[in-house]
């Protein structure tokens, strides 16, 4: 009983020493009040540090979520474009072996001409890049060299025939070039 009359003796004078100040005047704290005071500023600022902490880690963690998310949409379409344009070549590669061919029918050649120009026409527009001449610098990154000549005609790691084009879309190989180079 003793201790709890204490107690409440102990709290009616820190009631009366800590009286609201009117404006301009100065509160003078004893040195307890003043360190119950500021274990307390301690302790929120410690959760408020955590929580705040927490909430930035957690906005780093969304936004690291959307790149990470647009970059895969973004490989995921670039991946489908490339399957699709992969299954257009053989017709592509067809249009360009009838074109070749000797024919007396030029109103066939005409239509075979005009078939390929319209396919090579949206190849250009979804972005897809043909290459591989005669004449052309070998890149075993972008060439697949299926023969060897020697010929004082060619420099050396010169492309000399191109049995099948390659083509690209942005930086991916959607199918490598089929030469024949010089050494």
């Amino acid at each position: 009983m003793a201790k709890k009359q204490k107690e409440e003796e102990v709290k009616t004078a820190a009631e009366e020493t800590v009286q609201p100040a009117d404006e301009g005047e100065t509160v003078v704290l004893d040195k307890e009040s003043e360190a119950e005071i500021e274990e307390a500023f301690n302790q929120w600022k410690e959760k408020y540090d955590l929580e705040r902490d927490a909430h930035l880690r957690l906005a780093a963690e969304y936004d690291n979520f959307r790149k990470r998310n647009t970059k895969e949409k973004e490989l995921l379409y670039t991946l489908g474009k490339a399957e699709a344009i992969e299954k257009l070549l053989p017709v592509y590669d067809n249009l360009e072996r009838a074109l070749n061919q000797p024919t007396a029918d030029e109103a066939y050649k005409k239509g075979v001409e005009l078939t390929l120009t319209e396919l090579v026409k949206i190849f250009g527009t979804l972005g897809v890049e043909i290459y591989g001449q005669p004449g052309d610098i070998f890149d075993p990154n972008i060439h697949n060299a299926v023969m060897h000549i020697d010929d004082e005609n060619f420099g050396e790691n010169t492309i000399t025939q191109v049995f099948q084009k390659g083509f690209k879309l942005g930086e991916k190989i959607v199918r490598f070039a089929m030469v024949q180079v010089a050494n």
